[in-house]
């Protein structure tokens, strides 16, 4: 008998709230990209009828956390993936449902490096927001940390 291990995806709905509250939904999660879309929902919507900003930072940031799982999973048992701090920037009404793709900023085998020098290395990941149409809504920069357990 095999059991099949969780997805990205449902590792982080069944640990991260926020994440089940907005009913995220999780494309492609690997070490390059991750992919995740917020769908349309009223209970979430603005004032002008699209998604909520900080809807919209929560699914940028779940993205962010999607990748950084992704790269650093195997880092797990001996260090803990931290957001150290996120900016972000609204460039279009966003309307609709609306997909963050996350790219991380730094080689995956440079990071484990520092963690095995025992430094608590800090990488960032780029996530874009677009609507259906493809128009860029938003852009965040987050820099994520590994923390050594101790």
């Amino acid at each position: 008998m095999s059991e099949t291990l969780p997805s990205t995806g449902e590792l982080l709905a069944a640990t991260v709230p926020m994440v089940r509250t907005l009913n995220l939904q999780f494309g492609e999660t690997s070490a390059e990209r991750a992919v995740v879309t917020l769908p349309d929902q009223p209970d979430f919507h603005n004032h002008v009828g699209g998604p909520h900003a900080g809807a919209m930072f929560t699914l940028a940031e779940s993205a962010s956390g999607a990748i950084v799982l992704s790269a650093f999973g195997d880092q797990l048992s001996r260090a803990v993936p931290l957001a150290v701090r996120a900016e972000i920037a609204y460039a279009k009404l966003a309307m609709g449902p609306v997909t963050a793709t996350a790219e991380l900023g730094r080689p995956v085998a440079d990071v484990v490096a520092e963690l095995d020098a025992g430094e608590r290395p800090e990488f960032p990941v780029r996530v874009t927001i677009r609507r259906e149409d493809g128009a860029v809504t938003g852009e965040m920069s987050i820099i994520w940390t590994l923390r050594l357990n101790r």
